[in-house]
């Protein structure tokens, strides 16, 4: 099986998705999604931003590598009577089933970054944008201290070597790399405007619960732990993870966690 596409159906990426509800609808709503705009969401998930586009009368289209969160979504879809909303299995890298020029925005939300061929997936959103549309990326940044990029750093940290070739997704986080890999897809730099914002994460428990989330459910801390594990250190890393989301949890309570995260929201002008 393609790694990546094990890598995300692997636990259930759902139970992550349910903390970011609300800053994807308000993400949505900050990009000027507007009816009949026709809108892909790439790595999209279960639709934590596919939903809301939907919901403002978009003709969205969610395409992610897992077919379990593919399924997840098409359910969402149907239990919210989204008839302009569908979602299919694709792979960023190599977006085959999707014509030249087929949407007025493409939105990738910490989605596409996790793809292997990052100058592809440049390309191929390129490819399938709409001249005068928009493509619009949230990815995480390279040593950011607050929460993902903190996660994915300490996860790495108990993680064996990646193989020869691996290209760090955190990259898309780089704003030289950004406009690097657009310009391979023929977008001058002055076409890309760079800007940090904020998403955040709710989660109705404590911290060391969301810490268990993450363990049980989300694929890259999922490997962390076994390796882990296997060296005799999930105890460890369980320690760095309660402290550091514990740290983070700006609720001020301890039967809450609410964890702001900060991100690279890349905007190209096609």
């Amino acid at each position: 099986m393609n790694p990546n596409k094990a890598l995300w159906e692997k636990g259930d990426f759902t139970r992550l998705a349910a903390t970011m509800r609300e800053s994807g609808d308000a993400l949505v709503e900050s990009i000027g999604v507007t009816p009949g705009m026709k809108v892909l969401d790439l790595g999209c998930g279960d639709g934590t931003t596919a939903l809301p586009a939907a919901q403002r009368g978009a003709d969205v289209l969610g395409v992610d590598i897992a077919a379990n969160l593919v399924a997840a979504g098409n359910k969402r879809a149907e239990e919210a009577g989204l008839k302009n909303l569908r979602f299919q299995e694709g792979d960023a890298c190599n977006l085959e089933d999707i014509g030249d020029q087929q949407f007025d925005l493409v939105v990738t939300i910490f989605g596409a970054m996790f793809a292997p061929k990052p100058h592809d997936v440049a390309k191929e959103m390129v490819r399938v944008t709409k001249p005068g549309g928009r493509i619009v990326m949230g990815n995480w940044i390279p040593n950011d201290p607050t929460l993902v990029a903190s996660i994915l750093k300490i996860s790495a940290a108990y993680t064996p070597p990646p193989p020869e070739g691996f290209v760090s997704p955190m990259l898309w986080g780089s704003e030289d790399h950004v406009a690097e890999r657009f310009a391979g897809a023929g977008i001058a730099r002055d076409h890309i405007t760079f800007q940090r914002d904020t998403y955040t994460f709710n989660f109705p428990g404590a911290p060391s619960g969301f810490v268990n989330t993450f363990a049980s459910f989300y694929g890259p801390t999922m490997n962390a732990f076994a390796a882990a594990e296997a060296n005799g250190k999930q105890d460890a890393l369980r320690e760095e993870l309660e402290a550091l989301f514990a740290a983070q949890n700006k609720s001020g309570r301890s039967d809450f966690t609410s964890c702001p995260a900060t991100f690279l929201r890349v905007t190209v002008q096609r």
